[in-house]
Order: structure tokens, then C-alpha cells, then sequence
């Protein structure tokens, strides 16, 4: 099985850094990776990503690797053909194309089409300042073997959320370079001496395909003033604005595009609060607005689900998914019942948990699980490596 060698963070200081064109080589594909990728050697994971097929597959992506977020971190996936009773050991591994790459923050998105994408993104060292989002497809997520095509190198930037597809038929893809991302973190986490500058693309981007995600373009971008790490979304209002939402330092920015994301305006903040953390909006069948965020919060506890039938405006239900903490990064997709799948991280270095919710609106505007076939807290994965040695 082809794979990369182990090595330890102590000489990853001692290295220079100085080839920032790793980051631009292709990652390898691993189909069902094991050793050290198994469940009871990886020491942290966090970060997942949903979708689920019209078969009724679930898949659910995160990123794990070495023993924080770091150069030689990997995506995995894993899915159910249960709903969510069980998953597979992980099925896919996307590794970093040297030592010195990390690949992180994945993201799962079933087009119109039906087939399934695979992003990630890719830096040398822990943000290089220009970083990357990569795509590898799976046309038959379906299938007895679900393959995925060579990976391909999309737009500058990190793409943490879903694209959406606007009513013109337009993609829209939210990339940012992090305003942090020239400035070095603490001695725990690994960084070139020197970053690559791209001040003009360091802000909270659109990328816009005509062809159906043949190719993107850099649309316009927004710049709230609050935001930290971006990790932006977009969700298209009834009257064909689009409405972007920002993670900020305090709660959550907001900007507004009249003509389908070339330019954005009334950019402040939303008042929808949050800790700064992910969040995740996105459009139900129904026609109302889901979001899912901390709400009376102390930290990054208290997620909750809350649905909204005037376009943001106002928001009803507030189901609490899980009241633990640290729990973050949520994500969601929907089945053609109207039933939600939620995924989200439950302490990353501890517990190590994936976790998953299965809810549906009825659920929500109860707040409190109703529907029999509902649940909250389902194992997805825990990782178990031995953090004594």
C-alpha cells in the first residue's frame, strides 16, 4: 500500500520550508488505508463534513494525522449504509503529497448531477499563505466501490463550507485566505519562516463556475472588519440576493451580493451571536432556513438547531443537538423525507469523537426529539490511539 513516511514534529522545525510548490502537487488516493490510519493509532481528529446520496449512503469526511494540526495531517472518509447505525472503517485516505503538506478542512457536496465531491485543502506548512482547495469526484457515490477521480486543483484559499447553486444555474464556492494567515502561531504548531503574500485575494471570496464546475472564476468578496477565519456561506434569499454569513471573533458577520457574488455590500455584523466557531445555514426542501450554532452559549457548547420561515429575519425551535463542550464544526445535509443529518466534533483531543443527529423540522420547532426514527449523539467514529505514548 502506497503511503509517506512517519516522521516526528521536532524535525519538522529543523526544516527549511523553503519549497512552497509541494503544496501544489496532487495528494494521494488510498482506498481502505490501515496501520497507522486505523481507528486505534490516530491520536486526534475533528473537522467533519456530511452528505448523503439518493441511494441513502452517508458519508461523513474529517482530517486527522501526526498529533495536532500540523504538516502531514490526512483526510479520511468513512460512510453507513445504515442510516447512520453503523459506519465503515474509513474508505478513503487523501494524503499530503510530502512531509512538509498537510491536507485539512474537507468538505462533502452532492451536486444536481448526483455526484459526489470530495474538497480539501493544502498548505506547506501549517498556512502558507496562499494554501489551496482541491477536488476529487465520485461520479457513482452509490456503488459496491465508490471511486474517486485524480484530485484537481480548484482556487487559491481554504473552502470550509458546501457550494451552493444559484436559481441562474450559477456555482458559487466561498474560499478565504485568513487575514492571520501571514502571522505566525504559537511554538506548538508549525509554519514557514517566511509566507507567501497574497493581500489582494485576503478576504472572504466567491469563486463562480458557468459550467457547472468545469471551471471558476474569482468573483467579488467581502471584508468584515470582526473576521478571523472566514469560513464563510452563502445561501441564496428568495429574491435572488445572496446572503453571506462570516465566523468572527464575536458572533457572525454578514454581507449582502445583489448581482449573484461579483460585488457585496451592507457587510456588519448579523446578530446571529456565536463563540467563533463554525456554524452551518442552508435552505430545507420546505423552503424554510436551518441553522445550526451555539445558542446561549459559554463557549462552544450548547449546539443547537433552529429553523426560520422569513428569510432569516426570525428564527424558531432552538433543539438542542448536544450541550457538551467542546463540541463544533456542523455540518448538515438533508434526505428526500426531509429528514436532517448533522455532524459535528466532540473534543478533539480527548474524546475524539465524530459525532451525528438525526432530526427533522418537526423535531426543531419542538424543540425536542418527537419523531421516533430521531436521534441525537450517534457514534461516527472514535479515534483511539494510545495518547501515553
Amino acid at each position: 500500500m502506497a503511503s509517506y513516511p512517519v516522521y516526528k514534529e521536532s524535525d519538522l522545525h529543523q526544516t527549511e520550508y523553503r519549497n512552497y510548490e509541494e503544496a501544489l502537487l496532487p495528494a494521494s488516493l488510498i482506498y481502505h488505508p490501515s496501520g497507522v490510519y486505523n481507528d486505534h493509532r490516530r491520536l486526534w481528529q475533528g473537522i467533519p463534513g456530511i452528505e448523503r446520496t439518493k441511494g441513502g449512503r452517508i458519508f461523513v469526511g474529517f482530517y486527522s494525522g501526526t498529533t495536532t494540526e500540523a504538516p502531514g495531517n490526512y483526510v479520511l472518509l468513512v460512510y453507513s449504509d445504515d442510516d447512520g447505525a453503523s459506519f465503515s472503517a474509513p474508505e478513503l485516505a487523501v494524503l499530503p503529497p510530502t512531509q512538509n503538506v498537510r491536507c485539512f478542512d474537507e468538505c462533502l457536496w452532492i451536486d444536481p448531477q448526483g455526484k459526489l465531491h470530495l474538497y480539501w485543502a493544502q498548505s506547506y506548512g501549517f498556512l502558507d499563505g496562499r494554501i489551496g482547495v482541491w477536488e476529487s469526484v465520485c461520479d457513482l457515490p452509490d456503488a459496491k466501490e465508490p471511486k474517486f477521480s485524480a484530485p484537481r486543483r480548484l482556487a487559491n484559499g481554504i473552502m470550509m463550507n458546501k457550494p451552493i447553486v444559484l436559481s441562474t444555474g450559477e456555482w458559487l464556492m466561498t474560499c478565504s485566505i485568513y487575514k492571520n494567515c501571514n502571522t505566525p502561531r504559537t511554538a506548538d504548531s508549525v509554519l514557514p519562516t517566511k509566507t507567501l503574500s497574497f493581500p489582494e485575494e485576503m478576504y472572504s471570496n466567491v469563486y463562480i463556475s458557468k459550467d457547472e464546475g468545469k471551471t471558476f472564476f474569482l468573483g467579488g468578496h467581502s471584508d468584515y472588519e470582526d473576521r478571523l477565519i472566514d469560513e464563510h456561506m452563502c445561501i441564496e434569499k428568495k429574491d435572488g440576493s445572496v446572503w453571506m454569513l462570516i465566523r468572527a471573533r464575536h458572533g457572525i458577520g454578514e454581507s449582502t451580493s445583489y448581482d449573484k457574488g461579483l460585488t457585496w455590500e451592507n457587510t456588519k455584523d448579523s446578530g446571529l451571536g456565536g463563540p467563533c466557531a463554525r456554524f452551518c445555514i442552508r435552505h430545507l426542501k420546505s423552503g424554510k432556513m436551518l441553522l445550526v450554532n451555539h445558542h446561549d452559549f459559554n463557549g462552544r457548547n450548547n449546539l443547537k438547531a433552529m429553523v426560520s420561515e422569513d428569510e432569516g429575519k426570525t428564527w424558531r425551535g432552538f433543539l438542542l443537538l448536544d450541550e457538551r463542550s467542546p463540541v463544533t464544526y456542523p455540518d448538515v445535509t438533508e434526505d428526500e423525507n426531509g429528514n436532517i443529518y448533522v455532524v459535528y466534533d466532540f473534543e478533539r483531543y480527548r474524546a475524539r469523537e465524530i459525532l451525528m443527529a438525526k432530526i427533522n423540522e418537526a423535531d426543531i420547532l419542538a424543540g425536542k426529539i418527537v419523531t421516533p426514527t430521531s436521534y441525537l449523539k450517534r457514534l461516527v467514529n472514535r479515534a483511539t490511539g494510545d495518547l501515553q505514548s
